[in-house]
């Protein structure tokens, strides 16, 4: 099966960008074709977990404290699954991990505390405040 496309970027000459997959499944090459893009899909996933959540760091000399940073950055990997799930619809659900978390997650903000409630005063100059509010009070 092959797909060929053209890869236009700004300010640049097109491109040819063909696509190679030689398989021995018996299905329409379109649903072959998705199949493989869900799979590199996937294996972006791995790859963001490894590099960008440093989960492949088990430099303790302890086997519980390795597990312990393990389940940690696997935890903050589902985190950051489900704020990309929540943000459907927007330009943030395909972020990818370090944007999500530079970017939404690591912001100056001052909290005041009452007898009923925690009230959040984010910056004014913090342009994701919508973005933010939505992820916060979604199911």
């Amino acid at each position: 099966m092959v797909k060929a496309e053209v890869t236009r970027n700004k300010d640049r000459e097109p491109r040819d960008n063909p696509h190679f997959i030689v398989t021995n499944l018996r299905l329409v090459p379109r649903n072959i074709y998705a199949l493989y893009c869900e799979r590199e899909d996937c294996e972006n996933r791995v790859k963001e977990m490894k590099i960008d959540l440093e989960s492949g760091s088990t430099s303790c000399n302890a086997f519980d404290a390795n597990q312990m940073r393990l389940t940690t950055t696997a935890m903050a990997f589902v985190l950051m699954q489900e704020l990309r799930a929540d943000a459907k619809g927007t330009q943030w659900q395909r972020a990818t991990v370090p944007s999500i978390r530079w970017r939404l997650l690591k912001i100056s903000a001052r909290f005041v505390e009452s007898t009923r409630r925690i009230v959040m005063h984010m910056p004014k100059s913090f342009g994701l405040k919508h973005l933010f509010a939505q992820l916060a009070v979604s199911p």
